[in-house]
Formats: C-alpha cells, sequence, structure tokens
C-alpha cells in the first residue's frame, strides 16, 4: 500500500509520515527540495528560485520520488508536495493548519521570530505554487480529492495517525492486497510526459 501524505510547508506532513511509517512498519519516502539545494551548497529559497526558471529540476525530482517508492517494493508512506498528485497512491492524506501556526512551527525550527517564519513560508508556498502550476498544471490550493484532510493545529500528531490508522481498516478491499511497486507504474502517466494523473487531471481552467 503506498500513503501519499501531502501540505504546505510547515503543515507537519513530514511528522505525521513517520510516525505512520513506524507504526506500520513501512518504508518512509521523503526526498526534498531542502537535501538538493544542500547538495548545491545554496539556500533553499535561491533553490526554487533555480527551480523556476528550469523545470528538469523539478522532472529530475519527480525521477529520484520514483525510485525512491519503486524500492520499498511498494509498502510505503510518501512525503512530499506532489506526491498525491502524481503517484499512484492507495490513500491520500492532507495536512493543513493555518499560517500562524506553521509559521510559529517554522520560527521554532529554524530560529527565526514568527515574522520572519510567516514570510519565509508564504513566499515558499507561493513559489511552489506558481512552479507546479507551469511544470504540471497543478493547482497544489486544490485539495478536494484527497481522501483525508487532517487539520494538524487541532490534534496532535500521534492523533491524526490514529485517525489514518482507522481509515485504513476501512478500506478493507486494500487489507490483502500487495502492490508490487516494481512491477507496477506508480506514475500515472508515462515517462516523459507532464506526469499528470489521469484520474486527478490538471486544474487549469
Amino acid at each position: 500500500m503506498i500513503i501519499a501524505i501531502s501540505g504546505l510547508t510547515g503543515s507537519g506532513k513530514n511528522t505525521l509520515g513517520e510516525i505512520l511509517a513506524k507504526r506500520l512498519g513501512y518504508k518512509l519516502v521523503c526526498p526534498t527540495f531542502k537535501d538538493l539545494a544542500k547538495k548545491e551548497g545554496i539556500s533553499l529559497m535561491d533553490f526554487q528560485k533555480k527551480a523556476a526558471n528550469d523545470s528538469n529540476i523539478d522532472l529530475k525530482f519527480d525521477e529520484l520520488l520514483k525510485e525512491e517508492v519503486s524500492a520499498t517494493g511498494g509498502n510505503c508512506v510518501v512525503t512530499t508536495w506532489l506526491g498525491a498528485w502524481i503517484l499512484n497512491a492507495d490513500i491520500t492524506v492532507y495536512v493543513d493548519a493555518p499560517s500562524e501556526v506553521r509559521a510559529e512551527r517554522i520560527a521554532k525550527r529554524d530560529k527565526l521570530t514568527v515574522k520572519k517564519a510567516l514570510v519565509h513560508l508564504n513566499e515558499r508556498d507561493e513559489q511552489n505554487r506558481k512552479r507546479y502550476l507551469k511544470v504540471y498544471g497543478i493547482d497544489i490550493y486544490k485539495t478536494d480529492f484527497f481522501d483525508l484532510k487532517l487539520d494538524s493545529s487541532k490534534n496532535k500528531p500521534e492523533k491524526l495517525a490514529d485517525i489514518v490508522e482507522e481509515f485504513i481498516k476501512t478500506r478493507s478491499d486494500f487489507s490483502n492486497r500487495k502492490i508490487l511497486a516494481k512491477s507496477t507504474n506508480v506514475f500515472q502517466s508515462p515517462a516523459g510526459t507532464s506526469f499528470l494523473p489521469t484520474s486527478r487531471k490538471s486544474t487549469k481552467n
């Protein structure tokens, strides 16, 4: 089973993913632009600006994601911005929280003032939204198709994990299903295309 968790900056998607992966005994797949930026020796914001002018960066990142998911053999929790849109995930979860709450988390994590953290997350979210619209035609603000939409400001991560686990139990059609990613196309579209999901179409008007 592939569980894809998405959310904006500071939403808590990675924390939820870590807890779920540990509870379920699944592999956690969590590639980030931050890792790629670090390898190039530049800041995340500068790397995102670079990606805005070079769509190949996003496409290479997608290939990395595809390889990591395939390497798990199929049972994994994926926490990325676009995982729910471009993967053949069995369950999709969107984690959200008010921008002020997310800013407080970022401020604490990165040792910033809440004001600076709020500016940072708004810039990052909007940069990503514009880039994904340009490269894929995906609007990350349109989340109606997700199986679950959770507010991480109202519940602790452990409680959110409980909710997801309960939801998994209701999906009895997956209980005896073993997904072999090596023989299954984990991306909705063939290589060389925009990777737009067949069931989750472009959000362009």
